[in-house]
């Protein structure tokens, strides 16, 4: 699920998923059990959904589309 915060500035496009893929790698079985890093856990396939998303948003931006149509997702 998405989270929005009121408090926190804009940090760019992608911002808000970024965010939501950390917390998603940060709360996973991989990390907190198994001790491994975000980013091997990442490599191994956790918190597919928001990876995708995050390579979609990514590469939406590089989308001449996108410029008149808007980005996707979030």
């Amino acid at each position: 699920m998405p989270r929005y915060y009121e408090d926190k500035p804009e940090g760019g496009a992608c911002a808000g998923v970024k965010e939501d893929l950390g917390l998603c790698l940060l709360q996973s079985d991989c990390v907190l059990k198994e001790g491994k890093s975000p980013r091997q856990c990442l490599k191994e396939g956790n918190c597919k959904a928001l990876k995708y998303s995050f390579f979609e948003c990514k590469r939406s931006m590089l989308d001449a589309r996108s410029r008149f149509r808007g980005r996707k997702g979030y």
